[in-house]
């Protein structure tokens, strides 16, 4: 096994192969910065079209021999890669910060969400039983049984590159198949340690593997006959591209994409708790996360105060280097991202909104190189306008009044979103009207972030996703799997 020195900060990172760390081959590479320092971390290599080929086959072939082994020999390795995990956490946290922006705070909570996955993923001993049924019919008894497919890869995002390989990889081999990530080529580094420690928890050579790559290497996969099935995260054109042409190549494919959320207060809300939450909500992770709720409608009898609420704890975010424990709000992943951030807040004043408290003039002392965009609070902004449909992907919070909650439900459903919500209120009736109106995959009340437990599944509805089975939980079973029925008689018994 090679150390996190001899695979991250040398001359490119790499890709892990048959239980080998070896170069990618193909055209193109970046080369990724601290996005809150602009210090250069790692070269990232793309994997041509070869490459994905033969991780494939490596795949399909360590498949026969895995999916053959008891159930608990399978999951012995998830028991010793949770403990490596654990073991690692702070060193993982830190790199995570110094790769993508977070705080350490957030890497930590990414992290242990992570963790959360691998511990489900444990119990498929019992999550993976089918159903039996005694004299079905006159001497026959009939049961049902899960099977592994094949080979399973995951094309993940740069927002969580700790948590979300960890939505897949644990539950597609528990199941019984090999694994293929693909993790965002804008902070590797995470992947590349998760890696060394999935290599020390002894699963077989090829059984989980790691390619490197850009859009090419994503279109590989998706082409590839030896792929069963395909798990995206990430935006939702992409989304739509994932999920037509993996689908059009025949295989399953779940897709996570992009979000536009909500945020409802009531008049009977404990408004300071509510604002506490909102800004937290839209705010942390610097806003790219797709539980943000950045769209606030709130009832116009207490517009005013709460505003106030919002304006306040905004202005305590402090604005940082994540590694520095005081840090609110870390660093943009990308100069790109930051400016991209700034065009909607300039669009939307464009267009009419109220500049309530203005982030882009935030200074960092010691990350002059960095990307850094405070809280930015945007009153009076209408249905029609650019940052109440789109996601900004970045710390603003987009404010508006509404006449009633189903008004409040009504604007929230025209949304060709449908990821998440958070309704504050005091008024059960209310409660039960978001819970059953509410067109939305992850609802909270008086919850600020709708962030379901890994024994759950990560929900999405309408444009946040494509395809029938959800990431986390029981649904990650149905995927990785299909049920094969078994009917048996026996005369002379």
């Amino acid at each position: 096994m090679e150390t996190l020195e001899s695979v991250d900060q040398s001359e490119a990172v790499r890709n892990y192969v048959d239980g080998e760390w070896v170069s990618p081959e193909g055209e193109g590479d970046i080369v990724t910065t601290n996005p809150a320092t602009g210090e250069t971390l790692a070269t990232v290599p793309f994997s041509s079209s070869d490459d994905v080929d033969s991780a494939v086959r490596v795949a399909n072939d360590a498949f026969e021999e895995w999916s053959a082994l008891p159930v608990e020999e399978r999951i012995q390795p998830l028991f010793e890669l949770k403990s490596l995990l654990e073991d690692h956490q702070d060193e993982l946290a830190e790199i995570l910060v110094r790769d993508h922006g977070k705080t350490l705070a957030e890497a930590r909570g990414e992290l242990r969400r992570g963790i959360e996955n691998v511990e489900v993923a444990c119990g498929i001993p019992s999550m993976m039983q089918g159903g039996a049924l005694l004299n079905a019919a006159p001497e026959i008894d009939e049961s049902a049984v899960r099977k592994p497919l094949g080979t399973f890869a995951a094309i993940t995002p740069f927002n969580f590159p700790g948590m979300i390989p960890l939505w897949f990889l644990p539950y597609a081999v528990a199941t019984g198949n090999s694994f293929l990530l693909k993790p965002s080529e804008q902070d590797p580094l995470v992947p590349q340690r998760l890696f060394e420690l999935v290599d020390e928890a002894g699963f077989p050579d090829g059984v989980v593997q790691l390619l490197h790559g850009g859009p090419d290497t994503v279109n590989a996969l998706l082409d590839h006959d030896g792929v069963e099935g395909i798990s995206f995260v990430g935006s939702t054109p992409i989304a739509k591209h994932v999920y037509e042409r993996a689908a059009e190549n025949g295989k399953r494919v779940q897709a996570q994409g992009g979000a536009k959320n909500h945020v409802v207060v009531t008049e009977s809300a404990d408004l300071e708790f509510a604002a506490e939450q909102t800004v937290s909500s839209a705010c942390a992770c610097a806003g790219e996360r797709c539980l943000a709720n950045d769209v606030v409608l709130i009832d116009e009898s207490v517009y005013d105060e709460f505003t106030e609420l919002i304006l306040a704890e905004a202005d305590r975010q402090t604005v940082g280097n994540g590694l520095d424990p005081d840090t609110d709000i870390g660093a943009i992943i990308s100069d790109e991202h930051e400016q991209r951030i700034r065009d909607h807040v300039e669009t939307a004043l464009e267009e009419g909104a109220t500049l309530l408290s203005d982030g882009r003039e935030v200074t960092v002392d010691d990350c002059q190189g960095g990307n850094f965009l405070g809280p930015t609070v945007l009153g009076d902004v209408s249905a029609d306008m650019e940052v109440s449909r789109e996601e900004i992907f970045g710390p603003v919070i987009a404010l508006d009044s509404v006449a009633s909650i189903d008004d409040a439900i009504e604007r929230m459903n025209a949304s060709r979103f449908g990821n998440a919500a958070s309704l504050f209120t005091a008024s059960g009736a209310d409660a039960r009207r978001f819970r059953h109106d509410a067109e939305i995959g992850n609802i909270g009340v008086n919850v600020g972030t709708s962030a379901p437990m890994a024994f759950f599944h990560f929900g999405g509805w309408k444009e946040s996703f494509f395809g029938d089975l959800h990431a986390q939980g029981e649904d990650m079973i149905h995927f990785y799997t299909d049920k094969a029925i078994y009917i048996e008689r026996w005369p002379d018994a």
